[in-house]
């Protein structure tokens, strides 16, 4: 049975106002018949009444009606009130004086009605009740007592009420199967009108599911159009939020090919880094193998062991950025702040005397502290101070200022170029000449931002030329 269920909303929407209609249609009608019936009854009852009241046996106006057994109406008697009434007398003692019905009905059957007739005026029923008369049919009888002291017991047919009824009945079919099969059609109009909106916002999700999203650059530029996107309806409460998805989905495919992009880059750059002191040793072995002589040998194991530190600190570096990004924890505790800026600072000095180095500490003097870890912290400010030293000419003075949430490394040289401040923070970033970049590869900015971050904290930079600040907030 639910392969009958409709599947559709449209159809369900259209069977159920079908329904609601055809139900209203069934009360009103059932209401209607049965109002009318009633009103037509009442009518009948007035008029059987009316008939007990004009009726007079013989002692008075000389009825002319058929002793009992007679056999039925006479032909050419009067007939006496409406057509197809039946009358019944009875004297003070129950005893039948006469009686007449419409013409044609056998003696057995008026006998039969003058016995339906004497059980209602033994009950002493006055008021209107309903028997079928065999022959007759249906009729409404009323028993009550005349002027002249005659029991008359008069009943007219309830054929009229019947057919009306019945007229009633099919006409209301008729209008109800009229009015279902109109309102299945305009229901049918209506709701796919209604519903076009919807029909629209599902061809926008289906042009979008064809797109194929796999991978590569990919723009959703498929959007539900601006007038179905009224949040004061259902529909466009629905085309709106489709829009903000595909727009969320687009984003988030653009930050996915970002990604891509910047892995590859990743992989590229370090093996590249990689390949330099790989390619540095190897020829530096080949040398000694070829020459065996003692210099020559201690010349190429010095450079290959200044290239074996170096791609150690390289992929110490990528190990730590590959930590703090599956989420590693770092260690948490109380960090001197103003003294680990203090001891970075002394070391630049010590390092670079070539540049001035400055610290400005709070007004009030009191240490600044910090929880995280301390090592990992030292390396941010190492970082940013080498940062300043290997990319600012001699003589820019470099200066630390410590904040109640964190420090500010500021210097005069020759700034980031612009295009540059965007992506500094970005692994195996590198500037051009202006900066002096002559080493490096491009991990100390990442390492700064992502040790930051692993301690809740934020980097942001700002720099033009003669003014270059890289704020660093830590929470307390």
């Amino acid at each position: 049975m639910r392969h009958l269920v409709p599947r559709s909303l449209t159809s369900r929407l259209v069977v159920t106002a079908v329904t609601l209609v055809a139900v209203v249609i069934l009360l009103i009608g059932v209401v209607t018949t049965l109002a009318m019936r009633s009103y037509q009854m009442d009518r009948l009852d007035r008029d059987v009444s009316e008939a007990v009241r004009r009726a007079d046996g013989p002692a008075g106006a000389g009825l002319p009606v058929v002793p009992p057994g007679d056999g039925g109406a006479v032909q050419g008697r009067p007939r006496f009130g409406q057509p197809g009434q039946v009358t019944l007398l009875y004297d003070d003692a129950g005893s039948a004086l006469g009686w007449m019905i419409p013409t044609g009905a056998e003696s057995a059957e008026a006998t039969l009605s003058a016995k339906v007739a004497e059980v209602l005026r033994e009950d002493g029923a006055a008021t209107p009740h309903t028997v079928d008369l065999p022959g007759l049919g249906s009729y409404r009888i009323v028993a009550d007592e005349t002027r002249s002291g005659v029991t008359a017991v008069v009943g007219l047919p309830t054929e009229d009420v019947d057919d009306a009824t019945t007229s009633l009945v099919r006409w209301e079919a008729a209008l109800a199967l009229l009015g279902i099969l109109a309102a299945a059609a305009a229901g049918t109009a209506v709701v796919r009108r209604q519903l076009r909106p919807l029909t629209e916002v599902a061809a926008t999700a289906h042009a979008v599911a064809e797109l194929p999203l796999e991978s590569g650059e990919i723009g959703v530029t498929e959007r539900v159009p601006e007038h179905l996107t009224d949040p004061r309806t259902e529909a466009g409460q629905v085309g709106l939020a489709l829009n903000q998805l595909l727009a969320h989905v687009e984003s988030s495919l653009s930050a996915r090919h970002r990604s891509e992009q910047q892995v590859r880059q990743f992989v590229a750059d370090a093996s590249h880094e990689l390949r330099t002191p790989l390619t540095t040793i190897a020829g530096y072995t080949e040398l000694a193998r070829r020459q065996g002589d003692a210099e020559t040998a201690s010349v190429a194991l010095a450079k290959v062991q200044e290239e074996a530190v170096r791609m150690t600190a390289l992929v110490e570096d990528l190990l730590l950025l590959a930590r703090l990004d599956a989420g590693r924890p770092l260690a948490e505790e109380p960090v001197d702040l103003t003294r680990l800026l203090l001891e970075a600072v002394d070391d630049a000095r010590v390092v670079d005397p070539g540049h001035r180095w400055q610290i400005a500490l709070p007004d009030d003097g009191e240490p600044i502290e910090v929880a995280g870890d301390g090592h990992r912290l030292h390396q941010v400010v190492t970082n940013l101070l080498a940062n300043a030293r290997k990319h600012t000419p001699a003589g820019t003075t470099v200066t630390v200022t410590v904040r109640p949430d964190g420090f500010d490394v500021h210097d005069d040289g020759p700034g980031f170029p612009p295009d540059l401040v965007g992506t500094a923070f970005e692994r195996f970033t590198r500037g051009d000449a202006a900066r002096h970049r002559s080493d490096g590869i491009g991990l100390g900015l990442a390492l700064v931002q992502a040790i930051v971050a692993a301690h809740g904290g934020t980097v942001a930079l700002a720099s033009e030329p003669g003014d270059t600040v890289v704020r660093v907030r830590l929470p307390r």
